[in-house]
């Protein structure tokens, strides 16, 4: 199994960690001496932890947001000098395009209220009587 013994101090520090970095748990994890196994060992039956790390994702959406406009604005490298004069970098644009792309779906993923598709559905059907072709039988 995972390596890693539980204590409240480690279990902080790490969702402390991800509420305010764009790393995964993996990640995280492996930085304090914990695999991720036996982190979700941790929280699989104790429901106050899993509030915990829930609020942590929470929180790391809301930083996910903030680094979406950050790289949307940043303009470092979108254009390079050419023969005729600067011209775009499109790597560079395709580079960006994709952490924002990546970021928007952790997002959305983590805290799906608020940066997920909203998709509203609402239906109201009141059926008086059916036609005759509806009801009658076939032969």
């Amino acid at each position: 199994m995972g390596k890693g013994k539980y204590s409240k101090e480690l279990f902080d520090k790490i969702c402390q960690d991800i509420a305010t970095s764009s790393k995964g748990l993996k990640e995280v994890c492996e930085n304090h001496g914990v695999s991720s196994v036996a982190f979700y060992s941790w929280i699989k039956d104790d429901s106050q932890l899993l509030n915990i790390y829930t609020r942590a994702r929470e929180e790391q959406a809301d930083l996910l947001a903030d680094e979406i406009i950050k790289l949307a604005d940043d303009k470092t490298g979108d254009t390079q000098a050419g023969e005729f004069g600067d011209v775009g970098n499109a790597a560079n644009i395709a580079r960006s395009r994709l952490q924002v792309e990546a970021r928007k779906w952790i997002a959305a993923k983590l805290k799906p209220k608020k940066y997920g598709d909203k998709v509203e559905v609402e239906s109201n059907v009141n059926i008086q009587s059916l036609p005759d072709w509806l009801t009658k039988k076939i032969e």
